[in-house]
């Protein structure tokens, strides 16, 4: 990982404007796992590095427009460039980042470029998703999955195709290990905004119900909930919750066991990545870390 580090470093040297430096070092790298993941799947690749720090500023740029469409304050417990330094100088940061990583993506093979590029456009196509989905309560679990897979996932199964083809490694098992991981590794983000406390999260608690996101567990209890708790629930939908409303929801949720079923999915998807790669002992361990961060 530290040369991916010193490669990133580079890059953002070579942009050559000191206020982009001073900003992208308030950033918080964050698990770095799709460049882990890349590094894993190609480690005798000499532009694995390279690759993996070039996904890493499409990862940054994304969460930094991210912040700015859902007026975050704190990201990774820190305070987001938006909050700190304003929304357009968020988005511009954030469109640095994007140019210079497909700067550097088109030395690489075009299967690669081509790859990690069309999970880019998946990847914006998602978040514009996210937010007209929020308008309203969504209680269809195969569009928000639709949604989780473009936003999020798209771009971890990218990374590990495009590090299978630079290591002459089965590609198609590969993307599909890369999609369930981060199918996965959001519904386990969705359970820990509800199951965590703010210190944990780095942001205040059961804050995608407040943005008007309805994620798995709020979508099964809609299901389940009597009419006149369902519209109690739909009451409450992208409004700050106060302690009784939070609550209350918790307490649904622990009735009617949405937080488990929700895992449950979580754990079948893993399990399914696992299976693929069942002969790759570090990326089932990856898995396995992975889905023991849950309630």
């Amino acid at each position: 990982m530290q040369r991916v580090e010193s490669e990133i470093a580079r890059l953002i040297k070579e942009i050559n404007y000191d206020e982009v430096t001073r900003l992208f070092g308030m950033l918080s790298g964050g698990k770095r796992l799709r460049a882990k993941l890349i590094l894993k799947i190609a480690p005798l690749s000499d532009k694995a590095p390279l690759l993996a720090a070039i996904v890493e500023l499409i990862h940054g740029a994304s969460l930094l427009h991210d912040d700015v469409i859902d007026e975050a304050t704190l990201r990774r417990g820190v305070a987001s460039v938006n909050a700190t330094d304003g929304s357009k100088t968020a988005v511009m940061l954030g469109d640095i980042l994007y140019s210079k990583a497909f700067t550097e993506l088109v030395s690489f093979d075009k299967e690669i470029a081509k790859t990690v590029a069309s999970s880019v456009t998946a990847l914006s196509k998602g978040e514009m998703m996210d937010v007209k989905m929020a308008e309203n309560f969504n209680a269809d679990e195969n569009r928000y999955l639709e949604m989780l897979y473009l936003k999020t996932a798209t771009l971890i199964e990218a990374a590990a195709a495009a590090a299978a083809i630079l290591a002459g490694k089965d590609t198609s098992s590969h993307a599909l290990y890369g999609k369930n991981l981060g199918l996965s590794f959001q519904i386990i983000d969705d359970i820990l905004d509800i199951t965590s406390d703010s210190i944990t999260l780095g942001k205040p608690s059961m804050n995608d119900f407040a943005e008007g996101k309805c994620t798995l567990p709020y979508i099964y209890l809609h299901k389940v909930l009597s009419k006149e708790d369902r519209g109690k629930l739909l009451g409450m939908h992208a409004k700050v919750l106060d302690e009784q409303d939070t609550l209350w929801i918790k307490h649904k949720m622990n009735e009617h066991k949405t937080i488990e079923k929700s895992f449950e999915l979580a754990q079948k998807l893993s399990n399914e990545a696992m299976n693929v790669m069942r002969d790759d002992a570090e990326l089932v361990g990856i898995l396995q870390t992975m889905i023991k961060r849950s309630y």
